[in-house]
């Protein structure tokens, strides 16, 4: 079961004093293992927003079994919004708030990247803090995608590399390594990836990182660091839905045909049937001889949202049902010592 506890527009009206007495309130009458608060910091661009907090809800209601996981939002203020994008967020939770929170685990979203260099960005100074913090008050942090990338550079000083192009499609990883987090997940697994830089892998290593997943084409996928809270970093996006990187191929055209890029995006790999891509193939090549924004009209939108598939949701619960019951475990010693 899942319980969302943002702050609903009523009660933003509360004074910041009273919301935090009834957040300490309440998780001393429901402390026990079984009951896992969770925050979200959703740092994804203003379209993107309401999907995240529906794919995270759904995959931790599935993966939580019998548990019972409550699920507070935050965003990072200085995460460029439009009035649109405000208004969404202004039933979150506010950051401040988090830092004098009780939370057992805490899932920090990537962003759209603004700046080359990750320190430049207008959020890093409070992200860096959400990490600080997320060491000394969680169990496990999980940081996804741009947030994975910040977190190995602000903990060990790792820079990440820009690709050639997007990393974009559904890649075949496999396990290397046993974890309580990969527990019986296949030994080959699929997961979407959505990026424009990657992470040196003889860098993690060498700093002391654990690879868990990894793909011949698109590189290291998943990795941990036990520090005072076990980080867990994701380059993948096993929270994506079926539709996810079909509507951001929609979106990266509509760059393309608006001129806000100069390169037609390329096609997401391993993800459509064949005749998907001759179709999306032939509109390419109408753009590219005409390129005016009408005719992403012509983008056969539900045709291939009939035949996409998700190949990746039983993994991504495994991995999410082994983070919670890894949450659980250290709760209950902590709770309950021997």
């Amino acid at each position: 079961m899942i319980i969302q506890r943002a702050q609903s527009a009523a009660a933003g009206t509360l004074g910041r004093a009273q919301r935090l007495r009834q957040t300490a309130t309440t998780r001393l009458l429901d402390s026990k293992p079984t009951c896992i608060d969770i925050g979200l910091i959703n740092n994804m661009p203003d379209a993107a927003l309401d999907a995240t907090v529906r794919q995270f809800r759904a995959l931790l209601g599935a993966a939580a079994d019998d548990m019972v996981v409550r699920l507070t939002l935050f965003t990072l203020p200085e995460v460029p919004r439009t009035d649109f994008g405000r208004q969404l967020v202004s039933g979150y939770a506010d950051i401040s708030d988090l830092w004098e929170s009780h939370l057992d685990g805490l899932i920090v979203t990537g962003a759209e990247p603004r700046a080359a260099d990750l320190e430049d960005e207008p959020y890093w100074e409070s992200l860096t803090r959400v990490l600080e913090w997320a060491e000394r008050h969680t169990y496990s942090t999980i940081l996804s995608c741009l947030a994975a990338h910040a977190g190995i550079l602000h903990l060990d000083g790792i820079a990440r590399r820009p690709l050639g192009d997007k990393r974009f499609g559904v890649y075949e990883c496999v396990r290397v390594s046993d974890h309580p987090l990969t527990a019986a997940t296949p030994s080959r697994l699929q997961m979407p990836q959505s990026r424009w830089n990657e992470i040196p892998e003889e860098a993690l290593l060498a700093c002391g990182y654990r690879v868990l997943t990894r793909s011949d084409d698109a590189g290291v996928d998943a990795f941990v660091k036990q520090r005072k809270s076990l980080f867990v970093f994701f380059q993948g996006h096993p929270e994506y839905e079926a539709v996810t990187l079909l509507l951001e191929y929609r979106r990266d055209i509509g760059r393309f045909l608006r001129r806000e890029r100069e390169t037609y995006p390329p096609m997401p790999h391993g993800y459509f049937d064949e005749e998907t891509v001759a179709a999306l193939t032939a509109l390419r090549e109408r753009a590219l001889a005409d390129r005016r924004e009408e005719l992403l009209a012509e983008f056969p939108t539900a045709m291939a949202a009939g035949k996409v598939t998700n190949t990746w949701r039983s993994t991504a619960e495994g991995l999410y049902r082994n983070w919670l019951r890894y949450i659980a475990t250290e709760k209950t010693q902590k709770l309950h010592p021997r």
